[in-house]
């Protein structure tokens, strides 16, 4: 009963997110009236509202003032650096509708997103500012503490550049560049994406360090640098497609370069990393062809490119990274 009505307290979390009510308590906490009034709730459900995110351990509660728990103020505070909750604010907008017509997918094998006129993907997504905005925010969401932990633990020092191959807003990029101050490196992706990603850079103070290469990677060639970056991106795609990419970084890096796949990759046994499983459903929701994988496959289709040798490696949460050696 718990999982089959787990969307009540998604929901719940979700417009909780919408609301800024977790960036509202950053600056300090609050009772029931002066957040009903500053967020525009009803009288009707409001303390039922905060109450429910108390219970979830999304809020903390003392008497009749409402506080941040040390997480939601460290994640989901809009204004700080770690914030993470731009994929969730995607989810809000987009895949929660998108997700109820799963049966629906599930028998015809089709997306169910903005896409279901047959246009491809990114090319709905980015043809609207407001969505394409969306898009990237939530990538950064998604990405930021699998970045944070690549730039801990990859050995950047044998390495002097890299390209983070669609690089969304550069949440990726900037956790290597602040990390380490001897790379240099680019973010790639289609043009219209420029903008979005200098002013990320830039609110870092990293522009010096770090540049835009506009592309498509299936038409375009690949920067050459020491290492690429695949995030998020080879769950998109068919398996041939895949492979494509694959073979396409294979051919642009340096001997001795490197090749960091990261996703959430599903466990070898298919039956641990329930985040990844449905990751590979929601590429069924948004996507014509894709789907996730696990470590070994991605294992496989780098040698089989040519890649002298790789291993799995995990990052946070329910992410990995496979690192291919050319």
């Amino acid at each position: 009963m718990q999982l089959g009505l787990g969307f009540w307290a998604s929901k719940t979390l979700l417009s909780a997110v919408e609301f800024g009510l977790f960036t509202e308590l950053a600056r300090g906490p609050l009772d029931l009236q002066t957040i009903a009034r500053r967020l525009g709730l009803h009288e009707r459900s409001s303390k039922d509202f905060l109450d429910a995110l108390v219970a979830l351990r999304m809020l903390k509660r003392n008497g009749e003032i409402y506080e941040n728990t040390a997480e939601t103020d460290y994640f989901l505070d809009r204004k700080k650096s770690s914030y993470v909750g731009g994929m969730l604010e995607m989810a809000n907008e987009r895949l929660y509708g998108f997700w109820g017509s799963l049966t629906t997918a599930l028998r015809s094998g089709e997306p169910q997103n903005e896409c279901k006129n047959g246009l491809e993907s990114f090319d709905c997504l980015y043809r609207d500012p407001d969505k394409m905005e969306s898009f990237l925010a939530g990538m950064t969401g998604i990405s930021l503490p699998a970045g944070k932990a690549m730039a801990e633990k990859f050995p950047w020092d044998d390495y002097k550049s890299f390209a983070d191959v669609g690089c969304a807003q550069g949440a990726v990029p900037v956790q290597i560049a602040l990390h380490h101050a001897h790379v240099k490196g680019i973010g790639y992706d289609l043009p219209v994406v420029q903008p979005v990603f200098e002013r990320y850079v830039r609110s870092h103070a990293l522009h010096d360090r770090l540049g835009f290469q506009p592309g498509d990677f299936f038409k375009d060639s690949l920067p050459e640098v020491d290492v690429l970056v695949m995030g998020h991106i080879l769950h998109d795609w068919p398996l041939e497609k895949k492979r494509e990419l694959i073979a396409k970084a294979y051919a642009a890096l340096p001997t001795g370069g490197s090749l960091i796949v990261y996703e959430a990759l599903i466990d070898d046994d298919r039956s641990r990393n329930p985040f990844g499983l449905l990751m590979s459903l929601n590429m069924l929701i948004e996507t014509p062809g894709g789907f996730d994988y696990t470590g070994r496959d991605c294992s496989a289709w780098m040698r089989e490119a040519g890649f002298r040798s790789t291993r799995v490696e995990h990052l946070a949460g329910p992410d990995s990274m496979v690192i291919g050696i050319k």
